[in-house]
């Protein structure tokens, strides 16, 4: 067969088989487009699971007269004009294929009305004809888009399709996604005729909280509990419950990128190595609102828009990860026997840039942080970027992140028969966790964890007097405030700072920026509520500070290397008061009695 260009209708109908798998996607990219139109009210009405017809009503900006043929065109779109557009789409449609597919394998009906319009209009296509016929019509303000008889021009599609029940399923659930976005949003979903669903708009708290049990049921609403953390180029907000012995949340796992559900496995990555991290073996349900800047971001790699790509993957799923460990670390634990509350203020976890200094702002709601996508007049969506974005991508972020991480390497090791000192060898390396020393037929075994924090502790000792490099961290963590913690931070300012600690007050938490290297994988919540316990009560000494920190400190070294650093006097010294010695000449002589 010869190279030829398939005729529109053709074409089209390919493109249905991309976008129209089943009346739920449908549904899908009309209800997006309702979105899309600013709309705050959306009508649905479905037959027999949406195969003999589906309604959809909103009361969003409308379609002018002389722009409703060329929306039943494909290609044809308000989303989009050029390449930059394409590289940081913030809508839900933008490749104006939708209307026409469905058109093409279905009976399609479009009406609509602008504000400034006397008298509304309406385009009429079907199937493969495609002849668009527009005729005026009564309807009000906003758009109707109905559907009728789908896939009755291809009877192959439509035997695919199952049982009503089923395909309403699938038509609820898509609702679902796109209504957990869009709270200031009614919609309403009837099915035969009959109210099934009614999502009612939600403008503060409680109302959310109420929508989200709604959506997701009562279970996961009252085991999940809300975070919220920022920082100067990524945001992520949302809820995150754990299954128990009473109920599975599981089910309920959502994530958002700029208002956009998606399928990702980046995200279910990220979740699962939080909880490993957190030693939780539950699984979690979760409903994450994820918010960044649309350059960094490509949404035009799937058909149905269900896949994305991070331009900077891993530091993504660094952000999430982090976040959602902390989230974790903080969750509100109920006493034994208590049910947990019904619903959890969120909790104020604050996210600090790892490409910008330590004391940026704290802040304080979802709504306040930079990176927001909101909606302005005409019901288009606008981006806020951050303040100190450069305006080409970050490598210097990435290896700022990278360079922080990074564990140290060890120093090459010298020949294993090699002299490390007068009177106390190393000798051997045991399980990666204790060494032997040899000393004229003497053995002595030592801990690795006791020999790292003897040389942490000479280390600190020689540096606290010049005062302590503070590093940011990539999530700092927030902590209740004890009441005579605000007059601590005040009065031991000059001693957090020489420990390289920075604290700010944050309403009743306190909000930890930035710790030495030596507090790097502490942990932080019980690490930095102790310190604070103790300066309450007395201004340690620069020894007993040294020791404290070496206590939280982890290896990074193997034992030999930690020998090396050591000098004869402190091998000495470590082994005498940690080794514990081996009555090996006693073994022998038991041996051969």
């Amino acid at each position: 067969m010869a190279i030829q260009i398939l005729p529109p209708q053709l074409a089209n109908q390919i493109a249905a088989g991309e976008v129209v798998e089943r009346p739920a996607s449908v549904l899908k990219e009309l209800v997006e487009n309702c979105v899309d139109a600013g709309a705050t009210k959306i009508e649905i009405d479905i037959e027999r699971g949406g195969s003999k017809s589906m309604v959809i009503r909103d009361n969003g900006k409308g379609i002018p007269q002389q722009e409703l043929a060329l929306a039943l065109a494909r290609h044809a779109t308000s989303k989009v004009a050029s390449l930059e557009d394409l590289e940081s789409i913030l809508s839900f449609g933008f490749r104006g294929e939708a209307l026409a597919s469905i058109s093409s394998v279905s009976r399609l009906t479009l009406s609509s009305r602008t504000a400034d319009a006397s008298e509304a209009w309406q385009a009429y296509a079907e199937g493969r004809e495609m002849a668009v016929q527009v005729q005026p019509t009564a309807h009000p303000v906003g758009t109707t888009v109905e559907v009728v008889d789908l896939f009755f021009n291809t009877p192959a599609r439509r035997r695919f399709l199952r049982a009503d029940k089923t395909e309403f399923t699938h038509i609820e659930e898509q609702l679902r996604r796109i209504a957990l976005a869009q709270d200031e949003v009614h919609f309403s979903l009837r099915h035969n005729g009959k109210l099934v669903r009614q999502y009612r708009p939600a403008r503060n708290e409680r109302q959310k909280h109420q929508r989200l049990a709604s959506i997701c049921g009562s279970a996961f609403a009252e085991r999940a509990f809300s975070l919220r953390c920022s920082n100067d180029e990524l945001a992520m907000t949302g809820f995150l419950a754990l299954d128990d012995d009473r109920a599975r949340v599981s089910d309920v796992q959502y994530f958002y990128v700029n208002g956009r559900v998606v399928r990702d496995k980046l995200v279910n990555h990220a979740v699962r190595q939080a909880l490993e991290e957190a030693g939780l073996s539950w699984a979690a349900g979760y409903v994450l609102y994820l918010t960044l800047d649309p350059h960094e971001v490509d949404v035009n790699v799937h058909p149905a828009k269900h896949e994305v790509r991070f331009h900077q993957a891993r530091y993504v799923h660094d952000f999430i990860q982090t976040a959602l460990q902390q989230a974790l670390a903080q969750r509100p634990v109920p006493e034994d026997g208590a049910s947990e509350p019904v619903f959890s203020p969120p909790q104020e976890i604050a996210l600090a840039s790892v490409s910008a200094p330590a004391a940026a702002s704290v802040r304080e709601s979802a709504t306040e942080y930079r990176g927001s996508v909101s909606r302005g007049s005409g019901g288009d969506r606008h981006y806020s970027p951050p303040p100190l974005r450069p305006a080409v991508p970050r490598p210097a972020a990435v290896s700022g992140y990278a360079a922080l991480m990074q564990t140290p390497e060890p120093e090459p090791e010298p020949a294993a028969d090699a002299r490390l000192g007068d009177g106390w060898r190393w000798l051997a390396d045991l399980a990666n966790d204790h060494i032997l020393a040899v000393n004229q037929g003497e053995l002595k075994i030592l801990a690795v964890t006791a020999l790292h924090r003897f040389v942490q502790k000479q280390q600190l000792m020689a540096r606290l007097p010049q005062g302590l490099v503070g590093q940011p961290l990539l999530l700092p963590i927030s902590i209740p405030a004890d009441v005579n913690w605000l007059a601590v931070l005040e009065q031991q300012q000059e001693l957090l700072r020489r420990l390289g600690i920075e604290v700010v007050s944050h309403g009743k938490r306190l909000v930890v920026r930035t710790v030495p290297a030596v507090l790097r994988q502490a942990d932080l919540v019980k690490a930095m509520t102790e310190l604070l316990q103790w300066l309450e009560q007395d201004t340690p000494a620069a020894e007993a500070l040294a020791h404290w920190l070496a206590q939280w400190s982890v290896p990074e070294l193997g034992g030999k290397a930690l020998w090396q650093q050591l000098s004869t006097d402190d091998q000495h010294k470590v082994l005498d008061e940690r080794g514990i010695t081996l009555p090996w000449q006693t073994y022998l002589e038991q041996e051969h009695e």
